[in-house]
């Protein structure tokens, strides 16, 4: 597999509006920070999408993204979801209906506020995202993979991160239940949010996400959904080997 990071930004993305700060005007690509998704690449080709971000559009003419086989949702953030009408061009371009997976709140969700992309059947144009919404909660199949969800904390509100061979993508997270430790065994890769370096009620803070990447024990780790206060080089710099800084367009190969 391959994974792309598509974006490591925080719902503000980085440069933040009318910020002039060091990271915001920073001329290191890995200072622009679009929204937070990912998308891995199986060997035959098929694409899994992690969330929806709303700068989608842009990440798949940067990337040249041509097609997407399923879309894994964290949860129903709007800079987790509200890419979702972006979605239509891989349906037109392949003739085919997406898969959505989620968690049952998440799905009650977009079926609530984005019910015209769920059709069925598939309709003779394709004028609109052709999708389907299936609810998961426990290990499922997805495009010849397994694939786990393991439930986290996002604040007050429990969302999922996803577990994919030995690939762990956990964003907006604040806690991990003890409950969930069990499924994160044996991790090589793993991808963590990471929002500032003060505390936040609903993400893990720098101190926080390195304490929580020591406890699972992964081979290598890379920090996610970032804001604007951490600028890539500073952050860099101080971390050990086995943790990097992710920026949107890299490339991880498990």
């Amino acid at each position: 597999m391959q994974l792309t990071i598509l974006g490591v930004g925080s719902s503000a993305g980085t440069p933040a509006v009318g910020c002039r700060c060091a990271t915001c005007v920073s001329t290191d690509v890995r200072n622009k920070r679009t929204r937070c998704s990912s998308m891995v690449t199986l060997d035959d080709g098929r694409v899994i999408l992690i969330d929806t971000s709303p700068d989608l559009r842009q990440q798949a003419l940067r990337e040249h993204m041509c097609r997407v086989d399923a879309v894994l949702y964290t949860h129903t953030h709007a800079d987790h979801l509200h890419g979702i009408d972006d979605l239509r061009a891989f349906c037109q371009i392949n003739r085919c209906q997406i898969p959505l997976y989620s968690y049952p709140e998440a799905i009650a969700h977009i079926q609530d506020k984005f019910g015209y992309t769920l059709r069925d059947p598939i309709p003779q144009y394709w004028d609109l995202p052709v999708l389907a919404a299936h609810v998961v909660e426990a290990p499922f199949e997805v495009a010849g993979q397994w694939v786990t969800p393991v439930p986290v904390m996002h604040g007050k509100i429990r969302i999922y991160a996803y577990r994919i061979g030995n690939l762990v993508y956990m964003t907006d997270v604040s806690e991990i239940p003890e409950s969930s430790y069990d499924l994160l065994q044996g991790v090589e890769l793993l991808l963590i949010d990471c929002l500032r370096e003060s505390p936040h009620p609903t993400h893990v803070s720098v101190s926080q996400s390195l304490a929580l990447i020591e406890r699972i024990g992964a081979k290598r780790n890379v920090l996610i959904h970032m804001t604007h206060e951490l600028e890539y080089r500073a952050l860099q710099a101080r971390l050990p080997a086995h943790i990097e800084v992710g920026y949107d367009g890299m490339q991880l190969h498990i």
